[in-house]
């Protein structure tokens, strides 16, 4: 495993929501951190089947670009009884025929689909988040950190809070959605704390104990 060296890097994202929590995330840690969209970088085509695959494309192109280490997030929601959809393609579902991203349809997108499958009761709605982030060097080396967080599809949306599929989705051992959670409460962590919540939190504190931590 390779040790990151600086604390300058690129958040290799344009998606607002995951450059805010990625940036709250790491600014404890003494962090410079400029996004892709803050340097006007080219969103690349993420043509990846798998998250990792996604991943990758996102921080190996941000590194090349900016000649410094860069960190993306490829994430989505995995339900079981749509055989892992929309998974890798969590955020197609939410884009529109202009090219925008509308989740309030791809939540009732979700939900018309589990409803086809006479998934109704919490058992058969069952689900996970998960993040991959990947971190890249210019020279092509990366790391790849993983992190799930299992829980239910409800219905309708709970909670204006968060970003993408949040309100429908209910963390397991919670009774509210991501969606009614604070950004504290469903990704803060802090090295040395045990536990993290979200996906993106618990691939963060892998790529914590991999990469910074002596």
């Amino acid at each position: 495993m390779r040790k990151l060296d600086t604390r300058t890097i690129v958040v290799a994202s344009h998606n607002a929501g995951k450059i805010r929590e990625i940036r709250d995330l790491i600014g404890p840690l003494g962090f410079e951190a400029r996004s892709a969209a803050d340097l006007n970088f080219i969103e690349p085509d993420e043509t990846g089947t798998t998250f990792e695959e996604n991943a990758a494309i996102k921080a190996l192109a941000s590194a090349k670009a900016a000649g410094l280490p860069a960190l993306s997030d490829d994430s989505g929601i995995v339900i079981d009884a749509l055989g892992g959809a929309p998974g890798v393609y969590t955020a197609n579902w939410a884009e529109k025929a202009d090219g925008s991203r509308d989740f309030a349809m791809a939540m009732e997108k979700v939900e018309h689909a589990l409803g086809e499958k006479g998934a109704t009761a919490p058992a058969d709605r069952t689900a996970r988040f998960v993040s991959v982030l990947c971190l890249a060097w210019p020279d092509g080396h990366t790391e790849m950190f993983r992190g799930e967080i299992e829980g239910t599809v409800v219905w309708p949306p709970r909670g204006s809070q968060g970003f993408g599929y949040d309100p429908i989705f209910q963390p397991e051992g919670h009774a509210v959605t991501f969606g009614e959670m604070s950004a504290e409460e469903k990704h803060g962590w802090k090295p040395g704390e045990a536990q993290a919540l979200s996906h993106r939190a618990r691939a963060f504190k892998r790529f914590v104990e991999t990469c910074l931590e002596a």
